[in-house]
């Protein structure tokens, strides 16, 4: 059996950020905070911005792979007051602290990350020149599907009758 393939891929870099936690169980906080067009020339995990409380890195390489089968998800994100990007990180337990999962446009494949309770998933604005891409991708391959509404099987009125005497004890004749 072989995989579908991508239609398109989109090259991206993702931003992560590092926060000081407020709790006594966790020194600090990640959450993936951009997705850049295209691949910087950077080296994966580059600090980029610095502070006392937080700090902010260039987490390295990803790809989102758009599908003519979900045409339609990518819509109903595109139209959405924000555009989003979802991105997933999986902890390393080492250094680096987590690794780049997935990204993806895909709002419902987005919440299906999220699923296994395992790693970060957030949610981030998508940049215009993305959305741009996707937009066209959509226009191209989205092709519009009747609603069709099931029709269901008539009831047998007969199925949950009784079949014959009622025992309450399976040992009686």
């Amino acid at each position: 059996m072989t995989a579908v393939q991508p239609v398109l891929r989109i090259p991206v870099g993702v931003i992560v950020e590092r926060r000081r936690a407020t709790s006594p169980w966790a020194d600090f906080v990640w959450r993936p905070s951009a997705v850049l067009d295209g691949i910087p020339e950077t080296p994966p995990w580059t600090p980029l911005v610095t502070a006392p409380d937080a700090a902010t890195f260039y987490a390295g390489a990803a790809e989102i792979q758009l599908y003519r089968s979900e045409t339609e998800h990518y819509r109903i994100n595109l139209v959405s007051d924000v555009a989003k990007l979802w991105v997933a990180l999986d902890e390393t337990y080492g250094d680096p602290p987590y690794r780049i999962a997935a990204v993806t446009a895909d709002p419902a494949e987005g919440e299906g990350l999220t699923e296994s309770g395992q790693g970060l998933v957030e949610a981030v604005p998508m940049p215009e020149t993305i959305r741009q891409v996707i937009s066209a991708f959509v226009a191209r391959h989205h092709v519009e599907r009747p609603f069709e509404k099931r029709r269901r099987d008539r009831a047998d009125p007969e199925a949950l009758a009784r079949r014959g005497p009622h025992r309450d004890n399976d040992d009686e004749p």
